[in-house]
């Protein structure tokens, strides 16, 4: 069954992109220090790729920072290389990576390529990449594990502050285990992919203690989708059929999986840490209610809907059934802003592979 078709295209999703690049700016240290690290010896371009591109922004950003520190040792060929799911609009990525019809990294010897397909397969030619990078998009399932999660939409469950809604500790064993065999499908493929020594940086949205970045998001997606439920916008089975296939994970749940015996990688970094959120601050410095709550529900609208749809894809009228959860959960944001509140945690383990 298909998970997702990706994250919200035609421009929506980089124009909603600002809190991931909030939680990617706190380890750009560790890239900088990684790419100082890279082998670089050996012949052919230098292969950079992120995984989970999206429509380019934020990827092609970190690629700008990337490709003149490679230059300041370099004269080799580089390539850049943005992946995601083959369903994924490409269309601004690729505009943007030629916006005047040559690089946006400048010279003849930067080349960029767009693979499409799933990162938990291998994608590229074995020990052709020097640096592998994924920034949240791997909390997103590889597959479904169960049909259906009847008392909530996400399998962490809710937060204890609206405590609407139930996952049991049995569905819960069951995502935590597909997100595990998923993490180390992915650490798989891009073992086969890097060349000794090469890097890989993985961060994701997660969780820690009483902190989770689901929280507030799933809360008023969930409240929405319920007040559809009662007005007979869909029924108690389409609603228990409907979750999102998504994983908030800890930093330990990953680096177990990395330090494994037969996982041939060093972790160099490891650790979780609190991004700042633009919307929050802006809501603390300016207290616009419609604002923030546009912001916040056009945040999580971005990743969120495509698998909304997946679900509802049978429903009639379904554009104006998400525009209506949509709506209902920016007033419910507008409204009780103090029953949603986000808190971005990210976890981040820098590699190599040995």
């Amino acid at each position: 069954m298909q998970v997702t078709t990706g994250m919200m295209g035609q421009g929506f999703y980089n124009r909603n992109s600002a809190p991931q690049m909030s939680a990617i700016e706190h380890v750009l240290p560790w890239l900088d220090a990684a790419v100082s690290a890279l082998p670089l010896e050996g012949p052919g371009a230098i292969g950079l790729a992120d995984f989970g591109c999206s429509e380019g922004r934020n990827s092609i950003a970190l690629m700008q920072r990337i490709v003149p520190a490679l230059r300041a040792r370099t004269d080799a060929d580089i390539l850049t290389i943005h992946s995601d799911l083959p369903t994924n609009d490409f269309s601004a990525l690729f505009r943007d990576l030629r916006p005047e019809g040559t690089s946006v990294f400048g010279g003849p010897g930067v080349s960029s390529c767009a693979v499409g397909g799933s990162m938990f397969d291998r994608l590229l030619p074995r020990a052709s990449t020097h640096l592998a990078m994924t920034f949240n998009a791997i909390g997103f399932l590889s597959e479904k594990p169960l049909d259906r999660l009847p008392r909530y939409i996400l399998p962490n469950g809710p937060s204890r502050l609206r405590g609407i809604g139930r996952v049991s500790e049995e569905e819960h064993r069951v995502f935590r285990q597909r997100a595990a065999e998923d993490i180390r499908a992915f650490l798989s493929a891009r073992a086969e992919e890097l060349v000794p020594g090469g890097k890989l940086l993985l961060q994701v949205f997660g969780a820690e203690g009483d902190r989770r970045t689901c929280d507030g998001i799933y809360d008023v997606l969930n409240d929405a989708v319920l007040e559809v439920l009662k007005v007979g916008g869909i029924s108690r089975e389409t609603y228990e059929a409907y979750y999102q296939p998504v994983y908030f994970r800890t930093l330990e749940e990953i680096t177990a999986i990395a330090e494994a015996d037969d996982m041939p990688f060093r972790i160099e970094r490891a650790e979780s840490y609190e991004a700042p959120v633009p919307f929050n601050e802006a809501f603390e410095r300016t207290g616009d209610r419609a604002a923030y709550a546009r912001d916040y529900t056009n945040f999580f609208r971005a990743f969120t809907e495509a698998v909304l749809r997946l679900s509802f894809a049978e429903i009639a009228e379904l554009d104006d059934l998400v525009e209506d959860i949509y709506r209902r959960a920016e007033r419910l944001v507008r409204d009780t802003p103090e029953r949603y509140p986000f808190r971005y945690v990210a976890v981040a383990v820098l590699m190599t592979r040995t």
